[in-house]
C-alpha cells in the first residue's frame, strides 16, 4: 500500500451518458444540455455527453444529436460519445464527438444480451469502426464490461480480461476501460488485476468503471490508484446502471469521490461546491432521491450548531 498520493486523479464524468440512460422519466433535451454545460464549469476534463444507440434499446438517450449540437464547449474538455457500431460512429462524428467509447463484454453471455452478438462480432465491427476513423482526430477507448465478474457467469478469469486488452490494441485502439459493470470486484482483485494490465497499458490511457453494487466502489478506486490507475469514470449523484445486468445499481459517486480525493490529499482539478450543488439538484430533475452521500450529510468543513 502506498501513502503517496502526489499524483493527480481524473475524473471522466458519466452522469449524462451512463448516468441518464436507465431513468425511467425522460429528461428534456435542453436540460440534458444545462446539466453537461453546468459540469463544463466544475473542472472536468472528460465528459462523456450522450450515446449513439438504437432509441429502441436506449430510450432514454434517443436525444443525442441535439444534445452534442447543443452544448457550450469548453476548451480542454473532452467529449465523449459511447457508439455501439459504425453506423453510432458515423452519427458520432456528425455531431463532432472528441472521443468515441466501444463496449464489449468479458462475458459470452452478457455480451449476447448487452450487444447481440457474439464477443468476436464485437471485435470485427470494431476493426471496421477504427478503419472509419482514421485519419480523423477522433480517439477511440474500447471498454471491457463485466470485468470483474458477470451475473451470469460469475467469476471472469483475469487471463480473458488481458487477451482481449492486446486484442484491442492489435486493432489499434489506445485507450481501455476496465468496467466493473455489476459491482462484483473486490479491492485486492482490482490492485492485482490493475498492476497486470499496466505492464501492458499506459496510466494516461486507462480508465476504471467502477459501480457501487455492494459499497466496495471507493475502495476498489483506492485499489486501483494504489496499484498505478489514475483515471476513473464516476456519475453526479451516483446515478446509474445497465439496463442489461441485474442488480446493477449506481455508478461511483462523483461528488463522494472528490470529497475522499479532498480528504486524503489527492488532487482532482474539481469544484466540489458546485458539483454539491448540481448533485442537490437532481432530485427535482429526476423526480427521486439519488444514491450519492456527500450532498446529504454535507462535507467534513460543513460544521453545526452546538444544541441549546
Amino acid at each position: 500500500m502506498i501513502t503517496d498520493y502526489s499524483e493527480r486523479l481524473i475524473v471522466q464524468e458519466v452522469s449524462p451518458r451512463d448516468g441518464l440512460q436507465i431513468e425511467p422519466t425522460w429528461v428534456e433535451t435542453v436540460d440534458k444540455i444545462a446539466l453537461i454545460n453546468q459540469l463544463s464549469q466544475a473542472g472536468f476534463s472528460r465528459i462523456e455527453a450522450g450515446s449513439f444507440v438504437s432509441p429502441k434499446a436506449i430510450p432514454a438517450l434517443r436525444d443525442g444529436e441535439l444534445v452534442f449540437k447543443g452544448i457550450t464547449r469548453q476548451p480542454g474538455v473532452i467529449y465523449v460519445a459511447l457508439i455501439p457500431n459504425l453506423k453510432g460512429a458515423q452519427r458520432a462524428l456528425a455531431c463532432n464527438a472528441d472521443e468515441l467509447n466501444l463496449v464489449m463484454s468479458a462475458s459470452q453471455t452478457h455480451n449476447l444480451a448487452n450487444m447481440r452478438m457474439r464477443c468476436e462480432d464485437s471485435l470485427a465491427a470494431f476493426g471496421e469502426i477504427v478503419a472509419f476513423v482514421h485519419g480523423t482526430p477522433v480517439r477511440l477507448n474500447a471498454s471491457i464490461a463485466t470485468t470483474f465478474g458477470c451475473p451470469f457467469e460469475g467469476k471472469i478469469d483475469e487471463d480473458r480480461v488481458l487477451h482481449i486488452v492486446e486484442a484491442y490494441q492489435e486493432l489499434g485502439i489506445q485507450g481501455i476501460t476496465l468496467a466493473d459493470t455489476t459491482g462484483m470486484a473486490n479491492p485486492r482483485q482490482v490492485e492485482r488485476l490493475v498492476r497486470r494490465v499496466l505492464q501492458r497499458v499506459s496510466p494516461a490511457d486507462l480508465t476504471l468503471h467502477f459501480h457501487n453494487t455492494r459499497g466496495l466502489g471507493l475502495c476498489n478506486v483506492l485499489a486501483a490508484y494504489e496499484a498505478g490507475a489514475r483515471r476513473f469514470d464516476a456519475a453526479l449523484g451516483g446515478l446509474g446502471g445497465c439496463p442489461f445486468a441485474p442488480g446493477a445499481s449506481g455508478n461511483i459517486c462523483t461528488e463522494d469521490l472528490v470529497n475522499l480525493c479532498d480528504e486524503v490529499g489527492i488532487a482532482t482539478g474539481i469544484d466540489l461546491p458546485l458539483l454539491l450543488k448540481l448533485s442537490r439538484g437532481l432530485p427535482a430533475l429526476l423526480g427521486h432521491e439519488v444514491p450519492g452521500q456527500l450532498a446529504k450529510a454535507g462535507r467534513n468543513c460543513d460544521l453545526h450548531p452546538v444544541p441549546s
